[in-house]
């Protein structure tokens, strides 16, 4: 059972303001923590009040307030995590902020906000999951927050339902959707091993714990058909073609024998490098929807004037083409990946909301 603390006060005498709950205190988690902090000392947050940090072991919840900048390690002391909690340490109309990647944690989307609590997410499993599930997020989107689930706050999704009420129909889209992949071929050049790579970019936080939700094309996947149902296109997961980078040795490899296991990726990838190179062509990995809606994902090899072969680092690069876009595609790019700027658009989306609950 969910316990307060001692200075606990009823919802009508807490410090007024907006309440939120932050779901998930790794990489993503701590920079929202610390975000908030920095805000909450500028006076740029005073009406957001955290309530209630959870982590996938513990939590701790105080309604008339918890610090952010030590919310991470108070939950050393706090309660078993039990996630049906969530709702009764906020009040109402608080917002639950999701930085996990939990498909527990996402199924737990469409129930909160049909109780009335707002839901700001970088969670791809909640609306590139289930079909059901994504009709259920959007019978209440105007209390969504999902502009960190693809593209880490550049606005795509924003982009796309724009378009679209603005009358035009989206006929394709075409991107480079996962930031570790965008780095891992933007700096990937034949000689130095590609493992050495995965290893830096999971090092620099790139890349998820375990580097095959990257490199297996299932973190695009999501992406994608987030993207697709946004522009139209109801997509179920099976729709969707995937061409993983993983060797069969990596996909059969135990979580404690995957780094040993990621050379297996190296000659596949040099040979793949060196037929796109044969022929003035660089491999990126890129996710396509066409205007019947298929969608596909995989490597390929793109001319250099490809607007999709361009950027560096991390960057997200997506293409659209609609009824005003029909001729030369709109392109859309920036940082992809990186716990600052996904805590960042989470925030975002919490200030959005917040005002809009005013």
């Amino acid at each position: 059972m969910l316990r307060f603390a001692e200075n606990v006060q009823s919802p009508s005498a807490a410090t007024t303001g907006k309440s939120l709950a932050l779901l998930g205190t790794g990489l993503v988690g701590s920079a929202f923590l610390a975000r908030l902090s920095r805000l909450h000392a500028d006076g740029a947050a005073k009406n957001l009040r955290l309530v209630h940090a959870a982590n996938s072991r513990r939590c701790i919840s105080d309604r008339a307030g918890l610090a952010p900048a030590n919310a991470r390690t108070r939950l050393d002391d706090g309660e078993c995590q039990q996630i049906e909690a969530v709702g009764t340490a906020l009040p109402a109309s608080g917002i639950i902020v999701d930085a996990t990647a939990s498909e527990d944690v996402a199924a737990w989307h469409p129930r909160w906000l049909a109780a009335g609590f707002s839901v700001v997410t970088a969670n791809k499993a909640g609306t590139g999951g289930e079909l059901a599930r994504y009709r259920a997020i959007q019978a209440h989107a105007s209390r969504y927050g999902d502009a960190a689930t693809v593209g880490a706050g550049l606005p795509l999704l924003r982009s796309l339902r724009e378009l679209r009420a603005g009358g035009d129909r989206i006929l394709g889209l075409a991107g480079v959707l996962s930031g570790s992949l965008a780095w891992l071929f933007n700096h990937y050049d034949g000689m130095r091993p590609f493992s050495v790579l995965v290893r830096e970019a999971r090092q620099r936080g790139y890349t998820e714990p375990d580097p095959r939700l990257d490199l297996s094309g299932q973190d695009v996947k999501r992406k994608l058909l987030i993207l697709a149902r946004n522009a139209g296109h109801s997509l179920d997961a099976e729709a969707v073609t995937v061409e993983s980078l993983l060797p069969e040795a990596l996909v059969r490899a135990a979580a404690d024998e995957v780094d040993a296991a990621l050379a297996a990726l190296d000659e596949p990838l040099r040979e793949r490098f060196r037929e796109a190179h044969r022929i003035g062509r660089c491999p990126r990995f890129v996710a396509r929807l066409d205007r019947e809606g298929r969608a596909r994902i995989g490597l390929e090899s793109l001319l250099p004037e490809d607007p999709l072969a361009s950027g560096s680092g991390c960057d997200n690069r997506l293409a659209i083409w609609s009824d005003r876009y029909s001729d030369g595609p709109l392109v859309i790019q920036g940082p992809g990946a990186g716990a600052e700027v996904t805590a960042a658009a989470l925030l975002d989306d919490v200030f959005r909301l917040a005002k809009t609950a005013d």
